[in-house]
């Protein structure tokens, strides 16, 4: 058991959506992810979400179902015990309780305690926070003028088919594809590297890969895309990317002076998140 003051650097490990997580937490604006409270914490229904009103770091509604938003700030070096400790002080709340200060003991509960995540989870982008309003909720206007400012401010971004835990974002100038991957650290990079030196980095035409950054302990490498490149087109060139990515990705041979000359210059762009 880790204490409250060790620094953890992968806190999502174990988890079985670790990936979308971390993807949850670092990249996308708005989404949920159904999951259930562990029998011994009491069971019922939780909705991870990317953020709460106000960053909340939790809530419990009236209907009991208790609500988490991962891009909340919670104290400690342990993300994951902070938000553990975040769900289960909604749970001990009275409905309709949000959880604004969070308190982390030696005890307390991290994620892969207190939350029961299905195989077949799904990760559900929105386009809106609509979520943070339960059904029959009162809608003044001062709440629809905030929700509408809240809205505003979400770059499209959409989960790319094929390419697990990856997501294209429309950043406004630039796309990106954005991609939470499994492997170690050095392997990805040394796969950028081998296709770099090949002039193969990019996703497909017009495409370019910009580098990677570290979050959470995992590792996520951004491509340019051109504008109106969408979703679709990502997609379209996943096959074909695929294959070259993996080949790259389960090879053995070290890597040529070419290859290391390309890695040299991807660590050099490199950045981390904590």
């Amino acid at each position: 058991m880790t204490s409250s003051t060790t620094l953890v650097r992968r806190p999502f490990e174990g988890l079985i959506a670790e990936h979308d997580l971390v993807a949850m937490r670092q990249l996308i604006p708005s989404a949920t992810l159904e999951a259930k409270i562990a029998p011994e914490f009491g069971g019922g229904d939780a909705v991870i979400a990317t953020i709460l009103p106000m960053n909340w770091a939790a809530i419990k509604r009236d209907n009991g179902t208790v609500m988490l938003g991962m891009q909340a700030s919670v104290p400690g070096n342990d993300t994951s015990r902070g938000l553990g400790a975040a769900l289960k002080q909604a749970l001990d709340s009275e409905p309709g309780t949000a959880v604004t200060t969070v308190k982390v003991a030696e005890d307390s509960p991290r994620l892969q305690d207190i939350l029961v995540i299905e195989e077949n989870y799904t990760v559900d982008v929105h386009d809106s926070f609509e979520y943070w309003l339960g059904a029959g909720a009162e809608r003044t206007e001062q709440i629809e003028q905030g929700l509408e400012q809240a809205n505003e401010a979400i770059m499209p971004t959409a989960a790319v088919g094929g390419l697990p835990h990856a997501y294209w974002v429309d950043a406004g100038p630039k796309e990106h594809l954005r991609w939470v991957l499994d492997e170690s650290e050095d392997r990805v990079i040394d796969a950028v590297a081998r296709l770099h030196a090949k002039r193969q980095s990019g996703i497909g035409e017009g495409t370019r890969y910009v580098g990677s950054f570290r979050a959470d302990g995992l590792t996520i490498p951004v491509w340019d895309l051109p504008k109106g490149f969408g979703v679709e087109g990502v997609e379209n060139e996943v096959p074909e990317f695929l294959k070259r990515f993996e080949a790259a990705l389960s090879s053995e041979e070290p890597l040529t002076a070419l290859e290391r000359r390309a890695r040299g210059g991807i660590v050099a762009r490199e950045v981390t998140l904590r």
